[in-house]
């Protein structure tokens, strides 16, 4: 992400009378801002940042699943970019709370897995985060709340249109 926010104003020549309104872009900027700070302020006591958190939580829901994954199917599940997992992995193995193996399908592939000591910080971090979560989205009934529901099916969308611009015929 580029360390210069979506502009906050339309495209359109601005009005000398009012303040124009945030556009959705900015408003989502400010709150991923907004919520990887509450994350890692929140994460700090157990020695984690926002970042690590989405590899460790990421592969404690996965490892319940029986999953496995290798750093580049845990990078396209995080949305982070497949080096920046690998550093991130490495760092998170010398801490003692993931190991990382060869995978025997692909000798150019890592496979990642929490270690015990990993798996019980996962868990606490999540609960953490549930609870942060909970508080964060309390103006849209909390995690359970059906403004939260909506929400999330509308982040969905977004997340699942691509950012490729379409060929025009």
């Amino acid at each position: 992400m580029s360390s210069t926010p979506p502009s906050s104003t339309p495209s359109s020549p601005p009005s000398s009378s009012a303040p124009e309104a945030p556009t959705p872009g900015f408003l989502v900027w400010r709150l991923s801002m907004k919520w990887r700070v509450a994350v890692d302020r929140a994460l700090a006591p157990l020695g984690l940042t926002h970042a690590q958190y989405s590899l460790v939580g990421s592969l404690h829901g996965m490892q319940r699943s029986g999953v496995r994954p290798s750093q580049r199917r845990l990078a396209d599940h995080t949305g982070l970019e497949p080096l920046y997992v690998s550093k991130l992995a490495r760092s998170l193995e010398t801490a003692g709370l993931v190991e990382r193996t060869p995978d025997p399908a692909d000798t150019r592939a890592v496979q990642l897995a929490l270690t015990e000591e990993g798996s019980a910080v996962a868990l606490r971090a999540v609960e953490v985060v549930q609870e942060l979560m909970d508080r964060l989205l309390a103006p849209l009934g909390g995690l359970g709340g059906s403004g939260t529901e909506a929400f999330t099916r509308t982040l969905t969308a977004l997340l699942d249109e691509p950012t490729t611009s379409k060929e025009q015929p």
